[in-house]
């Protein structure tokens, strides 16, 4: 294990720039880091799956400045804007849930209030996946998928990637990572497990879990704990382009 963790260690280290996020190695963190804001950066997280290319173009397509505007505003602006499983009506739900609940509170305050009952980060995120779900009723196959579902089980449940990568996102502070929130524990966070990072990590024996859920996620994370205790996940980016670069024959 010692041989993986240099490894890891010098992928980190190679990937902790401001140059790796670009036109030519695109990541939807990419539109995230133009904006530095957390609302913009959750929609940039959930749209976050299938063809990069594709996510970044949808992103690029979006007028952030809507999550100021009326609900009628949104409905017009967005009427034909859609994105894979999401239909236009889903995606203006999701800016009217965000707009909705900022008027109220903040994406932070209301994942605290899940999160610092247990220090659970799923618990953080289901409050948050609850509200967005409270503010603005709405339920179709795309917006369910967008959002998630809120979690109670980790085996067999998906592994909540997008919404972990976010969390990522606004938690730690690098050349990757925004760190915009405070008084989370970058130790209480889980890795975002997509394909490339469970198939590299099972091909370092990183991972043994077979099934590609949520507990597999959090024994990811408890084995990257072994390399660094207090930040786990500085290892993800770094595993996540090992696989999509096809390094080392981890593809």
């Amino acid at each position: 294990m010692q041989n993986i963790k240099k490894l890891l260690d010098a992928e980190v280290e190679k990937r902790n720039c401001e140059g790796e996020v670009c036109e030519e190695r695109l990541d939807p963190i990419m539109v995230a880091h133009r904006y530095y804001d957390p609302v913009v950066s959750l929609i940039c997280a959930l749209f976050a799956y299938g063809n990069v290319k594709q996510i970044v173009k949808f992103l690029n397509s979006l007028d952030f400045s809507l999550l100021q505007k009326s609900d009628d505003e949104i409905k017009k602006v967005l009427k034909n804007h859609y994105y894979r499983f999401q239909t236009s009506e889903d995606v203006v739900a999701l800016f009217i849930a965000l707009k909705r609940l900022n008027e109220k509170s903040t994406l932070e305050e209301v994942f605290k209030s899940g999160y610092l009952k247990n220090r659970s980060t799923i618990e953080g995120i289901n409050s948050l996946i609850k509200t967005l779900q409270d503010v603005y009723p709405h339920s179709s196959m795309g917006y369910n998928f967008l959002i998630s579902q809120v979690t109670l089980k980790t085996k067999g449940a998906g592994a909540l990637k997008r919404w972990m990568m976010y969390l990522r996102w606004m938690v730690r502070c690098d050349n990757i990572d925004m760190g915009l929130w405070s008084g989370i524990d970058r130790a209480d966070l889980i890795i975002p497990l997509d394909t490339h990072t469970f198939n590299v990590s099972r091909k370092l024996g990183l991972l043994s879990r077979k099934s590609y859920d949520l507990e597999a996620a959090i024994e990811l994370t408890k084995k990257l704990k072994e390399f660094d205790e207090k930040d786990p996940l500085k290892y993800d980016f770094a595993l996540y382009r090992i696989g999509q670069e096809r390094l080392f024959g981890t593809h």
